[in-house]
C-alpha cells in the first residue's frame, strides 16, 4: 500500500461520514477530489455513482458507475450497481444491458437447451 492510497482510504472514510451526516454535495466534493487523485479508485466511482443520482445528477452518475465496471470487469456487483443507477436515470436499455453482464459474470445465465 502507498502512503498515496492509504491517504485517499481515509479521505474515502471522511466522504462517507459525510454522507451519514445528511450532507451529500459535501460527500461528492470529496469523492470526486479522490479520483482526480487516483482516476482507478473503484470505490469512490461506485459511491460517486449513487450519491450524485440521490442528488439528481444522473448523467454524472451513470459516468462514474460506468468507470466501475470497466475498473472492475469481472465484478458482477458493478454491473449490478450500474443497471440500477441506469435503471433510475431512465436509460432502460443500458440498465438490461448492464444486468445481463452481471448475470453472465455471476454464472447464473439460465441458459436451457
Amino acid at each position: 500500500m502507498s502512503e498515496n492510497s492509504a491517504s485517499l482510504d481515509k479521505q474515502y472514510d471522511e466522504a462517507v461520514k459525510l454522507k451519514d451526516q445528511g450532507d451529500l454535495p459535501g460527500a461528492v466534493e470529496k469523492l470526486k477530489a479522490i479520483v482526480a487523485e487516483d482516476p482507478d479508485h473503484a470505490q469512490s466511482h461506485m459511491a460517486l455513482g449513487v450519491y450524485l443520482q440521490k442528488i439528481g445528477q444522473p448523467e454524472e452518475a451513470f459516468k462514474h458507475a460506468q468507470r466501475v465496471t470497466e475498473l472492475n470487469p469481472n465484478d458482477p456487483f458493478s454491473f449490478t450497481q450500474l443497471s440500477i443507477i441506469c435503471q433510475r436515470c431512465g436509460k432502460i436499455m443500458e440498465a438490461e444491458d448492464a444486468m445481463a453482464k452481471a448475470r453472465a459474470l455471476s454464472g447464473n445465465t439460465g441458459h436451457h437447451h
